[in-house]
């Protein structure tokens, strides 16, 4: 791991000269700058200590001071820091995880950021996810894609293709399925695996504003299109897409059905392809799919984690703050914080590079070109933790006891009335 870490160092500082040009070339920076990270974990630190250091070297005269706290003890302190004793620029992420230190007035508008051409043309990706009051309130530095993974070879063998539409996917599903497969893998026991699956399909039958207005409690459960995103979960349900006693598995539990071919896919995180290349499943077996349009009045949106960089409202030294978002956020840094050897993840970036892995390159091509519906943080970032944990409970339910559907919504209706009062 230390030679890991000192050769992210050593990439990183390599690339000084070519990140920094731009900035160093600007005015130079003097003061102060205050940096509060929650990239505790060895390879996170060691990137972003990095980059900060490559920021330093552009700005000789200026004094930062960086503070790195472990991720859980950041989650609970974040308020307290903001509030008292605010740094220039903190870690966080996106869409709804940032709504309550916006809505505290604690988070500093840089809509003005977003106007320049540099960040308005190529973040374009996340900006409905930076998006609060229409306004934006901090910049990406890394996300990772959502969609399918699936045997290819199982897809040779009974002559499927990637499906265009809704139609091709049941299709598919039930050819795997007489074939005496499940169509997808997945662990429900720790619930927010069949938070994905409702993602996609709402966002897919309804739209992303939709999906939005729903996470932020403005849409009734009751709702006839969310009761649709249900009916179309249910088709898959009563084909027997899924396989059987998902709510006793974690995720990584259910990927065994996938590499022993007892199930031909997976909606999952970019996460998971490390531990199925690792169970034996070779590129050449293992693909993927952008999760396909269910209502073709819709645009298609995905689901991509993003983490963030804030400049908090009781900061001292703002424009410094600016500036080191702006570095943060460019082609260069972004290539390289987010390589194998670092952050292993995806630039937002649009004119950034990508380590050449397949579905790295895939995603990266997805979600900088052909999301333009927009791009959600996940059903437990984008909605309430309460309103997130009961309807999680709801979908579990739903996926083994799909008749229970009219009682579920309407305790999930009931929680909505109760929660976000």
């Amino acid at each position: 791991m230390r030679s890991m870490l000192k050769a992210s160092i050593a990439a990183l500082a390599t690339a000084a000269t070519l990140a920094g040009g731009a900035i160093a070339g600007s005015h130079q920076l003097s003061g102060d700058l205050k940096i509060f990270l929650d990239t505790s974990n060895p390879a996170p630190r060691a990137t972003m200590e990095a980059a900060i250091a490559m920021f330093q070297e552009a700005h000789p005269d200026l004094n930062i001071e960086t503070t790195v706290i472990d991720r859980e003890a950041y989650k609970t302190q974040i308020r307290n820091f903001l509030t008292a004793n605010a740094p220039d620029v903190n870690t966080w992420y996106a869409a709804n995880r940032m709504r309550p230190y916006v809505e505290a007035g604690l988070f500093e508008d840089v809509s003005d950021l977003w106007m320049e051409p540099e960040i308005a043309e190529n973040l374009a990706s996340t900006k409905g996810a930076m998006t609060i009051d229409g306004k934006q309130w901090g910049v990406p530095y890394t996300y990772y894609q959502w969609g399918v993974y699936y045997r290819k070879d199982i897809y040779e063998e009974l002559g499927l293709s990637e499906p265009a539409n809704w139609d091709e996917f049941k299709a598919n599903c039930q050819a795997i399925v007489d074939s005496g497969r499940a169509c997808f893998t997945i662990g429900t026991k720790f619930l927010w695996t069949a938070g994905g699956w409702f993602d996609y399909l709402n966002m897919r039958t309804n739209g992303f504003d939709f999906h939005m207005d729903l996470a932020a409690g403005n849409v009734s459960w009751e709702d006839d299109r969310v009761k649709q995103t249900f009916a179309n979960w249910r088709e898959l349900i009563d084909m027997g897409a899924f396989i059987d006693n998902h709510q006793t598995y974690s995720w990584q539990e259910a990927l065994p059905f996938m590499v022993g071919g007892e199930a031909a896919g997976y909606l999952m995180g970019n996460f998971a392809v490390a531990p199925l290349r690792e169970g034996g499943l070779t590129d050449d077996q293992l693909d993927f799919y952008q999760f396909p349009p269910i209502n073709p009045d819709v645009e298609l949106a995905e689901d991509a984690p993003t983490d963030t960089f804030h400049i908090p409202v009781n900061a001292v030294n703002k424009d410094n703050a600016r500036e080191f978002l702006r570095f943060m956020v460019s082609a260069d840094v972004q290539t390289m914080i987010n390589n194998g050897q670092n952050l292993g993840q995806l630039p937002v970036h649009a004119q950034a590079s990508v380590d050449d892995d397949k579905f790295l390159n895939q995603g990266f091509a997805m979600l900088s070109s052909n999301s333009p519906g927009g791009v959600a943080q996940f059903w437990d970032r984008d909605a309430p933790a309460e309103m997130a944990k009961v309807s999680m409970e709801g979908f579990q339910e739903f996926m083994v006891k799909p008749d229970n559907l009219d009682r579920i919504l309407a305790k999930l209706e009931r929680a909505r009335e109760r929660i976000y009062k």
